[in-house]
């Protein structure tokens, strides 16, 4: 637990020094996302995450990462392989301005989704999800800790699945890569379909 408290720490330095963007200007050029994020950033398709109130400091990354190779997926390298700077800050405050559309958690798993979600796992050393991303999946923007509450549950499984795996390795001081690798494949379909109903 230690251990996790200082890789937070540090993760919170790392994350800090983005300027903000001008989310009006972002509109102008968020015509490409639209396709697979939807015109306000919530996608209709489950395996796309909704991008919309998903913390402008986390957007911003997570495109800086995507155009420097430190995240992996060909779709998104493509997509801001010619975006500036500035224009990732633009687009990381438009979709961050936008209000995410929640959906519905499968009853059989909101009892252990939200365990899981809201007190973690002592047993195996996982962490309360709710520490970094809130209670209600708000997040904290300010640490680039992204709002996860009503994300397509299909999507949250597959990127733990991908940091359990080490196939994705973008997450600020391993800390998704040792939280992932510490659940059980029950307990990330549980958490995942937790987080899709979970909205303020």
């Amino acid at each position: 637990m230690k251990k996790l408290a200082i890789s937070l720490m540090l993760s919170l330095g790392l994350v800090a020094g983005a300027d903000a963007g001008d989310a009006a200007a972002g509109k102008k050029i968020a015509g490409a996302c639209a396709a697979c994020h939807g015109q306000d950033g919530n996608s209709p398709a489950p395996s796309f995450p909704k991008i919309a109130g998903l913390g402008e400091a986390y957007i911003y990354k997570q495109l800086m990462d995507f155009k420097s190779g430190e995240r992996q997926n060909a779709i998104m390298m493509g997509q801001v392989a010619a975006l500036s700077e500035k224009q990732m800050q633009d687009l990381a405050a438009y979709y961050n301005s936008q209000t995410r559309t929640v959906g519905y958690a499968a009853e059989d798993k909101v009892e252990l989704g939200q365990k899981v979600y809201r007190a973690g796992n002592t047993a195996t050393g996982v962490p309360a999800c709710m520490a970094c991303h809130s209670m209600d999946g708000s997040g904290m923007d300010a640490a680039g800790f992204p709002a996860l509450g009503g994300q397509h549950a299909d999507y949250i499984k597959s990127q733990l699945v991908m940091f359990q795996e080490d196939k994705r390795a973008n997450d600020n001081a391993q800390v998704m890569r040792d939280i992932a690798k510490r659940m059980s494949n029950k307990e990330i379909d549980a958490v995942s379909s937790y987080i899709q109903g979970l909205h303020r």
